[in-house]
C-alpha cells in the first residue's frame, strides 16, 4: 500500500495537492491525528486492496514532536506502507498574499497581528521535514493545470494519455441535447438508413448499417478530419488538467448514424491509447 504523507506550510497549497490526488484515485484524509495514522495504515491493509493509494495531509499543528512524527512513519513502514513525504512550500510573498487574500488566520498567528514573522517561523520550524520530503513542490507561480502534470509524473506511470478519460456519447436531436457535451456535432447530414427498409428497424451498432453509413464519401470525408481533430485536442485538454473529456454526436433519433460514428471514433481512440467510453443514450427508443 502507498501512502502519500502531504506535508508543508500552511497556505502553500496542502489541500489543493489532495485534491489532485483524489482525482488520481487516492484516498485522502486531512489532518490526521499522529497517534491514529499507524492504526489507520493497519485498517487500509486489512480491506485487501481497496485502498492501496492513500493520502495523509498534515499541518504544523501535528508536526510540533518531530521524533513522535518519524516514528510513526517508521511504524507505518514496519506495516509494509510503502511510505511518501511530499512537501509543499510557496515564496513567503506568495504565502502572505494567500492569507490576506482569504483573511484566514496562520496557525501560528494566533492574534493576527504578526503573519510574516508566524510565516517565518513556520518555515524555520519545518525545515526538518523539508529536507527529509521525497518531493518537494514550489506552489509559487504554478497553475493547476501543471500541478496536475507534475504530481502525475510523481504518482503514476501512466503516459499522458492515460490521464484523459474520453466519453464518446451518441444522442437523438429530437430527444434533446446532452449537456455534458464537451464538444458536440451534428452528424445529420450524412445518409439516413431510417429510410432503408431493410435497415430501418437496426441500429448503428450493426454491421449493415455501419457499412451503409460509412458508404458515401461525405461521411468518410467527416471521420477523417474529425478525427484529425480529436487527435489534435486532446492533448491540449490533458495540458489544461482536464480528467474526463465528453464528445456527443447526434443524429435526428441517435439510432443509426450517431452510434455508427461514435463506435468508430471509439476504436480510433482506443487505437491510440485513450480510456474511452461510449454510450448510446437514445438508440433504444423509437
Amino acid at each position: 500500500m502507498e501512502i502519500v504523507i502531504i506535508s508543508g506550510i500552511s497556505g502553500a497549497g496542502k489541500s489543493r495537492v489532495a485534491a489532485v490526488l483524489e482525482d488520481m484515485d487516492f484516498y485522502c484524509v486531512d489532518n490526521m491525528p499522529l497517534q491514529m495514522m499507524p492504526k489507520f495504515a493497519e485498517l487500509c491493509i486489512a480491506t485487501q486492496g481497496r485502498y492501496e493509494h492513500v493520502a495523509l495531509v498534515t499541518d504544523i499543528r501535528a508536526l510540533e514532536n518531530e521524533d513522535e512524527l518519524f516514528n510513526t512513519f517508521d511504524e507505518m513502514r514496519e506495516l509494509g506502507c510503502v511510505l511518501k513525504i511530499l512537501f509543499v512550500e510557496a515564496e513567503t510573498d506568495t504565502i502572505i498574499r494567500r492569507y490576506k487574500e482569504t483573511r484566514r488566520r496562520h496557525p501560528l498567528d494566533s492574534s493576527g497581528s504578526n503573519l510574516v514573522e508566524a510565516v517565518n517561523n513556520e518555515i524555520a520550524m519545518l525545515a526538518n521535514i523539508k529536507s527529509k520530503a521525497d518531493e518537494v513542490i514550489d506552489t509559487t507561480g504554478l497553475t493547476l493545470s501543471n500541478l496536475q502534470r507534475r504530481l502525475n509524473l510523481l504518482f503514476t506511470d501512466e503516459p499522458d494519455n492515460k490521464a484523459l478519460n474520453v466519453n464518446i456519447k451518441s444522442f437523438g436531436f429530437k430527444y434533446g441535447l446532452p449537456v455534458e457535451a464537451d464538444i458536440l456535432f451534428d452528424v445529420r447530414f450524412m445518409p439516413n438508413p431510417f429510410y432503408i427498409p431493410e435497415l430501418k428497424t437496426k441500429t448503428g451498432l450493426d454491421a449493415i448499417v455501419k457499412d451503409y453509413v460509412f458508404g458515401f464519401e461525405q461521411s468518410n470525408d467527416f471521420f477523417k478530419r474529425f478525427c484529425e481533430m480529436v487527435e489534435m485536442l486532446l492533448p491540449y485538454y490533458i495540458d489544461e488538467g482536464r480528467r474526463y473529456f465528453v464528445i456527443c454526436l447526434g443524429c435526428t433519433g441517435g439510432k443509426h448514424r450517431s452510434p455508427a460514428i461514435a463506435e468508430a471514433l471509439m476504436e480510433h481512440l482506443n487505437e491510440l491509447g485513450y480510456p474511452v467510453d461510449c454510450v448510446h443514450r437514445d438508440i433504444g427508443k423509437e
